[in-house]
C-alpha cells in the first residue's frame, strides 16, 4: 500500500497534542512544527485522520516542497510536482494559500502562478489544451514561509472543526478544536463529573463528552476525500466501521453546563442530541456566583466572557473575581480556564499550578490551571 506525506495544520499552541493524537492512530514519522503537523501513511491513515483528529484543522496531501524567490521558481516547482497521480483531465483544481515572510509576497499573483504551473503539467500528461474542470474538486493549497513553499491537496473540504452537531451557535463560540484541545490539556477521564458554568452552545462540554466515549468527533460528517477516485471508497467504510467499534458507552462520564440565558441551555442539549452524547450532559441556568463544588469530585473547563469579545473589561474581571471566591481549592477538583486577560490571576486571586499558551481565533490567550488542593 502507497505511502504518502500528510499534513495536519492546526491552531498554534496545539501542535503538540495534535502531534501526539496522530502518533497514536499509527501514523508514522510524525513532527510538529510551526502551526502544523507532518506525518506518512497510508490512504488508511488518511481517512483515520480525518475521523479522528480533534485538535486538526484538516487533512492535507503534501505533494511536495521547495524554495522559492521568483516566479519562475515557483512555477517550475509546481510543474515538477506528479499532479495527474490525483487530478484526472476532467476534475476540477482551484488554487488557493497564503504567503508570509516571503520574496513572493502577492497570494494573488502567487495562486495565477500555481494554477498556470497546474495546468501545463497536466496538458503534457492528458494531452489536452483545455480542461473543463467540471469533476471531483480537488482544492489546492500552497504556503510559502520564508520562501519555502509546500504544495498540498486538501482532503477534508469543510475545516475539521466542522463536526457536524453544531449548526447554530451561541454568541461568541469557542472553535472544537480548540475546546478539544482544552479538554485533553485538563486529562478529562472517563469516569469524568465535567462541568462548564458558561457553557454557551455547550461544545466544552461536547467535546468532553466525545473525548471520554471514545467517539470519533468525524463520524456525523463527509469529507472530499471520499470522492477521489485514488482512494478506494471501501477504505472510507472500513474506518467508519472501526471508529464506531473503539466507541466507549459503558463509561461513567457525565457533563453540567450552566448559563444564564435559557436559550443558550436550549442549544447545548440540542448540540449534544445531534453529537450523540445527549444522555450525558445536563444544564441549569445557573449565575456563576451560584457556582458550588459539589460531589467527590469535579473538572471545570470554561471560557467565560470577555472584554474583546462580549463584555467591556470591568464585566469580565468582576467575573474572574467571582470565579475566584466560587472556584474552592477541594482534592479531586481542578478548574481550567482560557482567558485573553493578563491580569487574570490577579482577579481570580491566585495564581495557576499550571498555564498554557492557547489561541482563540486569533486572540492570544492563557489556559490556566488549577489542580493543586
Amino acid at each position: 500500500m502507497e505511502d504518502f506525506k500528510l499534513v495536519c495544520p492546526c491552531l498554534l499552541g496545539v501542535e503538540g497534542l495534535a502531534a501526539d493524537e496522530i502518533r497514536r492512530m499509527g501514523a508514522e514519522n510524525v513532527e510538529a512544527q510551526n502551526g502544523r503537523v507532518v506525518f506518512a501513511g497510508s490512504e488508511e491513515m488518511l481517512a483515520r485522520a480525518n475521523l479522528w483528529a480533534r485538535c486538526g484543522e484538516r487533512i492535507l496531501i503534501l505533494m511536495g516542497e521547495f524554495t522559492a524567490r521568483s516566479f519562475e521558481e515557483l512555477f517550475q516547482g509546481v510543474k515538477a510536482l506528479p499532479w495527474e497521480r490525483w487530478i484526472g483531465r476532467k476534475d476540477a483544481f482551484p488554487v488557493k494559500g497564503s504567503s508570509l515572510s516571503s520574496q513572493l509576497a502577492s497570494v494573488p499573483d502567487c495562486q495565477s502562478i500555481v494554477k498556470k504551473a497546474v495546468v501545463e503539467r497536466l496538458k503534457q500528461k492528458y494531452a489536452v489544451s483545455w480542461f473543463e474542470e467540471t469533476g471531483t474538486k480537488y482544492q489546492i493549497r500552497f504556503l510559502i514561509l520564508k520562501d519555502r513553499v509546500s504544495l498540498m491537496i486538501d482532503t477534508s473540504g469543510e475545516g475539521l472543526h466542522k463536526r457536524g452537531y453544531r449548526a447554530n451557535s451561541a454568541v461568541a463560540p469557542i472553535k472544537e478544536t480548540l475546546a478539544a484541545a482544552m479538554v485533553s490539556l485538563s486529562r478529562v477521564r472517563r469516569d469524568a463529573h465535567l462541568i462548564d458554568p458558561f457553557c454557551g452552545s455547550g461544545t466544552i462540554l461536547i467535546e468532553g463528552a466525545m473525548y471520554a466515549l471514545n467517539i470519533a468527533p468525524g463520524l456525523r460528517r463527509s469529507f472530499v476525500g471520499e470522492e477521489f477516485a485514488g482512494i478506494d471508497g471501501r477504505v472510507w467504510q472500513t474506518e467508519r466501521e472501526r471508529a464506531r467499534e473503539l466507541e466507549r458507552h459503558d463509561v461513567s462520564f457525565q457533563a453540567l453546563g450552566f448559563d444564564v440565558d435559557p436559550a443558550a441551555l436550549s442549544l447545548t442539549l440540542e448540540n449534544a442530541k445531534k453529537a450523540g452524547v445527549g444522555d450525558r450532559i445536563r444544564t441549569e441556568k445557573r449565575d456563576i456566583s451560584q457556582f458550588r463544588a459539589e460531589g467527590e469530585s469535579g473538572c471545570v473547563i470554561c471560557n467565560p466572557p470577555y472584554g474583546e469579545r462580549l463584555l467591556d473589561l470591568k464585566q469580565a474581571q468582576e467575573i474572574y473575581r467571582a470565579m475566584g471566591r466560587a472556584f474552592e481549592r477541594r482534592r479531586f477538583w481542578s478548574y481550567s480556564i482560557i482567558s485573553p486577560d493578563d491580569t487574570f490571576e490577579d482577579c481570580f486571586g491566585r495564581k495557576a499550578d499550571k498555564r498554557r499558551k492557547l489561541y482563540n481565533g486569533m486572540i492570544r490567550c492563557q489556559y490556566y490551571m488549577y489542580f493543586k488542593a
